[in-house]
């Protein structure tokens, strides 16, 4: 898994005025949860960019004044308005202590279905897995190679390794559509 090195700077107030000072500076209040004690830190927006408007999963490796610190992005909260990032929480990572996170997935094989003229909806772009930090994946593989017109991937068709997986077995996470002019031709034909 990719990690990403992020610089934060400790916060002496913890109040409301204070936290929208920083975001006017553009700083995003932050907060690390998991170790002995609460870190309470801001850090450069910019420095969100390639963690949080990507798509793909990352370990952070935080440096919040010369102190190091292993973690994930557990919650990020956003202006529902003009989705300016308000604030980040981080989960601090511990030697043989699992952590739940939502990986991404990543469609392998050719689907017979999209062969035939059908169309793949992704249902699910991430599944939520519980693993040790070591044994975090990049992505969850999904095979669509079997995939027929009109049929899903559920998730419990999906072999862990090394993980678990989460979110509940029946979700679809991938169906191949049959679009509409297709499905005059498949009528006709019955």
């Amino acid at each position: 898994m990719k990690s990403l090195e992020i610089v934060g700077f400790k916060r002496a107030n913890l109040g409301k005025k204070d936290a929208k000072a920083l975001r006017l500076d553009s700083y995003v209040p932050c907060v690390l949860y998991g170790g002995a004690e609460q870190v309470h830190f801001s850090t450069p927006a910019i420095l969100f960019r390639e963690l949080l408007y990507t798509p793909e999963a990352h370990i952070v490796d935080l440096n919040v004044e010369g102190t190091l610190y292993r973690a994930i992005v557990q919650d990020a909260q956003f202006h529902p308005v003009n989705e300016m990032l308000l604030h980040v929480d981080f989960l601090q990572l511990e030697e043989g202590k699992e952590v739940k996170m939502d990986i991404p997935v990543k469609y392998i094989g050719v689907s017979p279905g999209v062969l035939a003229g059908g169309k793949l909806v992704s249902k699910l772009r991430k599944v939520k897995v519980k693993a040790l930090p070591e044994n975090l994946p990049d992505y969850v593989e999904v095979n669509i190679g079997g995939l027929e017109l009109g049929k899903s991937v559920k998730v419990g068709q999906v072999e862990p390794k090394g993980y678990t997986i989460l979110t509940n077995v029946a979700s679809p996470i991938a169906t191949v559509a049959i679009p509409r002019a297709l499905k005059g031709t498949l009528n006709a034909d019955k």
